[in-house]
């Protein structure tokens, strides 16, 4: 399953980069992120793994992070696996002639096993949680 989704930021993109490029900002406007625990790599750059665990109501999901590409703004891409999931993410970021930011994110999904039949019930759950995730950041760089 791949979709995108694009949204608008009312920030010029050096703040919007900055803010989205600092891993202590994530639980600011990820809410259901619990715990960020570094397993490998430079934090933040190409080859580095971190485990993110993640609170949806009852329940935990936990999944591995793997940066692929940093070459922000114009790419920031990872891959995010958990038990029968991988979604490989690719994000850029390009300054509007109004001094605002567009923030393009791609998502791929890959399903295996019994995930393959949940995800093909919940399809648009998938792009609305992405879509979520983007309103949320948008709101803490407007607001910072």
């Amino acid at each position: 399953m791949k979709y995108n989704n694009i949204i608008i930021i009312n920030k010029p993109m050096d703040e919007v980069i900055a803010l989205f490029d600092n891993f202590d900002n994530m639980k600011k406007w990820q809410p259901e992120l619990q715990t960020i625990e570094h397993l490998s790599g430079t934090p933040g750059e190409v080859g580095a793994k971190t485990r993110l665990v993640y609170q949806h109501g009852k329940r935990t999901t936990e999944m591995i992070e793997t940066v692929k590409v940093r070459n922000l703004p114009e790419e920031f891409s990872g891959t995010y696996q958990m038990k029968g999931v991988e979604n490989h993410m690719f994000n850029s970021f390009k300054e509007l002639s109004d001094g605002n930011t567009e923030w393009y994110s791609e998502s791929e999904f890959i399903f295996s096993g019994f995930m393959k039949y949940i995800a093909w019930m919940m399809k648009g759950s998938f792009k609305k949680m992405s879509f979520k995730f983007m309103k949320n950041f948008k709101e803490f760089a407007e607001s910072n």
